[in-house]
């Protein structure tokens, strides 16, 4: 700047567009900065994870099929024991009893023909 002899050179104090100018700057860095990092952080894992899905189908091609064993076969169940006997008398012995018989048909423990037979001993008395 040009002075002139005698005067003395004043500076302007623009302290308060500066630091706004300098805050506005670095804000515009910092958000471009991040965004490009998240993008390289996004992209690396995308050809990280390409990789490893390719690389786990290459391993898969290379091993051979696993060769399972069939099944084994079971007997089936045996007969279920028959029905207890009816208690002498006694009407909630009787729904004790019918209660019983259906939840072990309800199970599958008793077929249904099963189930009646057992029912009519337990309402007969038999």
């Amino acid at each position: 700047m040009f002075m002139r002899p005698g005067r003395r050179m004043m500076r302007r104090r623009v302290v308060g567009r500066s630091l706004v100018g300098a805050a506005a700057t670095t804000a515009v860095v910092v958000g471009t900065a991040g965004a490009v990092s998240h993008h390289q952080q996004e992209k690396y894992a995308g050809q990280e994870a390409a990789a490893q899905q390719q690389a786990d189908m290459q391993q898969m091609q290379e091993q051979p099929a696993p060769q399972y064993a069939p099944a084994p076969q079971y007997a089936p169940a045996p007969a279920p024991a028959p029905a207890p006997a009816p208690a002498p008398a006694g009407g909630s012995d009787i729904a004790a009893q019918l209660n019983q018989l259906a939840q072990l048909h309800t199970s599958g423990v008793l077929s249904d023909q099963e189930f009646e037979e057992a029912k009519q001993k337990v309402l007969t008395g038999g």
